[in-house]
């Protein structure tokens, strides 16, 4: 008799649920954007640029904690390019016909990201080189400036396009709650408001200055709130399908 025929099973090759992963790092975003908060509330408000000595100062004393808010930013940005990933995986398998408009906002967050960890790197130079004990007074400046601008009105540009196309393909795909889509409009929005303030000047006391107070409660925050209400959305609705 022939030998029995044996039935090859090939391993399951499991797929990661793009909800569950979508609202995890949205969740760490909260969580990493407090912990960035708590740190730099510990700073206190940044000396003029004019003042060299007072500017070589404020940033020796604060080295340690500005490399900390970078070190945060870093993985907090880490966790935005997994929201990114899973937000369009959402929208292209709900409608595929918008793939062109969610790779539009996937890559312009990607591009702002980039642009943050520049910032980033600008703002733990600067630091760095206070920390040395010989600060160099005109390379603190220009660091200090390259970084407002990146955080500031470059970065104002890339996430009104990310909330404008994200917006978008969340009221056509109908994927995620229209509300979403809404508060994405308006969140772009308030990054065009917020771009004027490359003319605010440098003064970190001045609520429009360029990469300011303003930049952040206006622009950036809002922005980051949307992807934590996406987050909560995603892991809700994964719940009720469970159920």
């Amino acid at each position: 008799m022939p030998p029995a025929a044996t039935t090859r099973h090939r391993p399951t090759r499991l797929t990661p649920d793009v909800s569950l992963w979508t609202g995890f790092a949205a969740v760490a975003v909260a969580a990493t954007l407090l912990a960035e908060f708590i740190v730099r509330a510990t700073i206190g408000p940044r000396p003029p640029l004019a003042d060299a000595t007072a500017l070589a100062d404020f940033l020796s004393r604060t080295s340690n904690e500005t490399l900390m808010i970078i070190m945060i930013d870093t993985v907090l940005m880490a966790f935005v390019i997994v929201f990114l990933a899973g937000f369009r995986q959402i929208i292209t398998s709900s409608e595929s016909d918008l793939e062109w408009v969610a790779d539009l906002a996937f890559g312009a967050g990607l591009l702002f990201v980039g642009v943050t960890l520049v910032g980033d790197a600008m703002e733990g130079g600067a630091a760095l080189d206070a920390a040395s004990g010989h600060p160099d007074p005109s390379v603190l400046r220009a660091l200090t400036e390259g970084h407002m601008l990146m955080f500031g009105s470059i970065g104002c540009v890339l996430l009104a396009l990310v909330s404008a196309a994200s917006g978008y393909v969340t009221l056509v795909s109908g994927a995620l709650p229209r509300w979403t889509g809404i508060v994405a409009y308006v969140v772009a929005v308030l990054n065009v408001i917020a771009v004027p303030t490359i003319f605010g000047g440098t003064s970190d006391s001045s609520f429009v200055s360029a990469g300011g107070v303003g930049v952040a409660i206006f622009a950036t925050f809002p922005w980051l709130a949307w992807v934590i209400a996406v987050g909560i959305v995603t892991i809700r609705s994964r719940r009720r399908r469970a159920g």
